[in-house]
């Protein structure tokens, strides 16, 4: 009895493991002349099992996710020469632009249903989004095809695999790409913590991304004087298009 008595507190330790995260700053600027960069982030392990670093069976994901709106995609058919609509899906608060940083493929990291779980990948984001309820779960049909594919070709939803980098035994980086179609606004940073396939803990900040130069002027005036932006506009494209005809009419 005295010997289980001793055995109890060195049994009850259990091993909780942590990580923070840290940028070099919370804002983002972009311009005119942005063109496609990286956002590091930089990290450290708090309490690391010493066997599972020896193993390399830590794994971080760091998911970069913009701000979130309601979106329609609609199919559309051409049918006796005029394109008509088919059918439309909606995606409920889908994130406009969406970036992923992680040490491994996501399916050597953990399990498909955790990963649909935590929202973790560019399809489990368009997934979640979907409002449809048809499909089956995990299942990606035509119109969250559709949208995947939009949104990566735009250079707006981005994985990087192995672009998280262990620079010491506890101590790492992460490199997001950055579109330079970058929405404006807050941007939130996610930062996963897995051992042995297992979530051990989440981290979250806050990004902001604001434009600078014309650019700024403009989007600033568009919003604070959104009638005459349009009327603008509008006389702009007469002008031009008037313009255009006198340099290219024949006579």
């Amino acid at each position: 009895m005295l010997l289980l008595t001793l055995a109890l507190p060195a049994n009850a330790q259990t091993r909780v493991e942590g990580f923070e995260i840290g940028l070099s700053s919370d804002t983002v600027t972009v311009g005119s002349s942005f063109g496609s960069s990286r956002l590091v982030v930089f990290g450290a392990l708090d309490n690391a099992d010493q066997r599972v670093l020896r193993q390399g069976r830590y794994d971080i994901v760091v998911v970069l996710e913009g701000p979130r709106r309601d979106v329609v995609i609609r199919e559309r058919d051409r049918f006796l020469g005029v394109w008509i609509n088919r059918g439309s899906e909606d995606f409920n608060r889908l994130a406009q632009s969406y970036a992923l940083a992680s040490t491994r493929p996501l399916r050597d990291i953990a399990p498909a249903s955790v990963l649909r779980q935590l929202t973790i990948g560019a399809q489990n984001e368009v997934l979640r989004a979907q409002q449809s309820v048809e499909s089956s779960e995990g299942q990606v049909d035509a119109y969250a095809a559709a949208m995947l594919r939009l949104k990566t070709q735009s250079g707006l939803y981005t994985e990087s695999i192995g672009t998280v980098e262990f620079v010491s035994q506890t101590l790492f980086r992460a490199a997001l790409v950055l579109s330079p179609d970058l929405p404006v606004g807050r941007h939130l940073l996610r930062a996963y913590l897995f051992r042995e396939g297992q979530l051990i803990r989440e981290r979250s900040d806050e990004i902001w991304v604001r434009k600078t130069g014309f650019d700024n002027e403009v989007s600033v005036f568009a919003a604070n004087y959104g009638v005459l932006y349009g009327l603008m506009a509008v006389l702009l494209a007469v002008v031009t298009g008037w313009f255009g005809r006198l340099l290219f009419r024949r006579d």
